[in-house]
């Protein structure tokens, strides 16, 4: 939408000018009203709401009031989702390759460039948005509330239980085809309990210490027009880590999660507006 309106008053400057002399101050004039056009035109953030995720988790800045009580260690919740984004949403120190402001864009880890040929080999499948040389960011997904895992968010919210505290565990993984690398099904559910709760077999714990804050439910339907209503603690991990893509095929074929695709992502969150800030004391 920004696009057509500020193309339609560029073209209405130029029609102009093949009707009369246009003097210098006056085509300067028309540059600048051009320019406020497309100003005026840009999607207004939205208002209202809590901060948003996804961001970048070096930066710590940001000025959302929105404030809600962290959510308990995910070991205190029942995991209720996994599922995964092509490529990664965040950018961290590990994963700071643009791949473009796409629904398939997002952030790609910093290795991609340096996979040998075997690594890069196709492998067919069950699981499809996901080839050898993508980044993929995983989300383990956690509630208070009284459910058990399965397909989409909704399975993390249940009747009776109206204000859930959300939690989310990210891992950004570099897919290869190489056995040696890391198996994904080591990382689903696998009906495993503990204490009480539903708990994944288990989650990265190699990959640096979790950047830990406040923020929203992801995905390509949301903007910083369009915000996210529900409220997140994010525990996001800074580094990548290799995943074996025949493990994804393998999870893909039987999981809890109906999951046999790879998602799209939400784009960058920049403005601070949007953004809770980082205190140091919650990590």
């Amino acid at each position: 939408m920004k696009l057509r309106v500020s193309m339609a008053a560029l073209t209405g400057v130029l029609l102009a000018g093949c009707a009369q002399t246009v003097t210098e101050p006056e085509a300067e004039e028309a540059v600048v009203d051009v320019a406020e056009v497309a100003e005026e035109a840009a999607p207004p953030l939205c208002e209202g709401f809590g901060p948003q995720t996804p961001r970048d988790i070096t930066q710590i800045a940001g000025t959302n009031d929105v404030m809600f009580e962290l959510a308990p260690s995910s070991k205190e919740l029942n995991l209720c989702n996994i599922h995964t984004h092509t490529n990664a949403e965040h950018k961290g120190p590990g994963f700071a390759v643009f791949a473009g402001a796409t629904d398939d864009g997002g952030w790609k880890c910093n290795e991609t460039a340096d996979l040998t040929a075997a690594e890069l080999a196709p492998a067919q499948g069950a699981y499809e948005g996901v080839t050898p040389g993508d980044t993929i960011e995983v989300h383990w997904v956690h509630s208070s509330c009284p459910v058990s895992p399965g397909p989409t968010l909704g399975a993390c919210l249940s009747d009776g239980c109206d204000n859930p505290f959300l939690r989310v565990e990210a891992q950004t993984f570099l897919v290869v085809n190489d056995p040696a690398a890391l198996d994904f099904t080591d990382y689903d559910y696998k009906n495993r309990t503990v204490n009480g709760f539903h708990q994944a077999n288990m989650i990265p714990d190699d990959t640096g210490a979790p950047v830990i804050f406040r923020g929203s439910t992801t995905g390509p339907s949301y903007t910083e027009a369009v915000c996210s209503p529900l409220q997140v603690t994010w525990s996001v991990r800074p580094t990548c880590a290799k995943v074996d893509i025949n493990s994804l095929h393998r999870w893909a074929e039987d999981n809890d999660f109906n999951e046999t695709k790879s998602h799209g992502v939400r784009q960058l969150v920049t403005s601070e507006p949007l953004l809770s800030p980082i205190s140091a004391q919650e990590q």
